[in-house]
């Protein structure tokens, strides 16, 4: 059956509407530009490097406990470690208890990579999250889960680093 199209509105945006886009672009802004200057620095992506130095600070880490870190999908996790691996940042060795199971390894070149990086390591835009009051994060969570249901978004999407999209 057919079914008429909402109607467009061809009115400008209420200026607290302006406001607020105006603000997410500064948010895009400020974390695109880390990324670029993490990636023209050393050449890797912002995830690879948060990767590296979670390695570097979990010695012996696994593949779960990476994913787990980074708030990603484990497959998601497993490819950062392989760009890692292809570039000798990183070795991984079988675990010894449980052969199954992987533990990742900074190596010398790795360290060298961290050295020139301009931190954060994990990104500003977690590092900023991290920053504000429990009651701000608590609203900002609510009013963005408010916004995410009115896109009616894939909320899967959340599992990808920024930095891979």
């Amino acid at each position: 059956m057919w079914r008429m199209q909402p109607e467009i509105r061809d009115t400008p945006p209420s200026a607290t509407t302006a406001q607020v886009l105006r603000r997410f672009r500064v948010v895009f802004n400020a974390v695109r530009s880390h990324f670029q200057q993490v990636e023209n620095q050393v050449g890797l992506g912002s995830a690879q490097v948060w990767a590296l130095a979670l390695v570097r600070d979990q010695p012996a880490i696994g593949m779960g406990e990476l994913a787990k870190s980074m708030d990603i999908h484990q497959s998601t996790a497993s490819n950062l470690a392989k760009i890692l691996l292809r570039k000798a940042f990183i070795r991984m060795d079988k675990a010894p208890g449980d052969r199954r199971n992987v533990q990742l390894t900074i190596t010398p070149a790795g360290l060298d990579v961290l050295d020139q990086v301009p931190g954060p390591f994990e990104g500003v835009l977690p590092q900023a999250l991290g920053k504000l009051p429990a009651t701000s994060l608590q609203r900002l969570d609510d009013d963005l889960a408010e916004l995410i249901a009115l896109l009616k978004a894939d909320e899967d999407a959340g599992g990808i680093p920024l930095a891979e999209m």
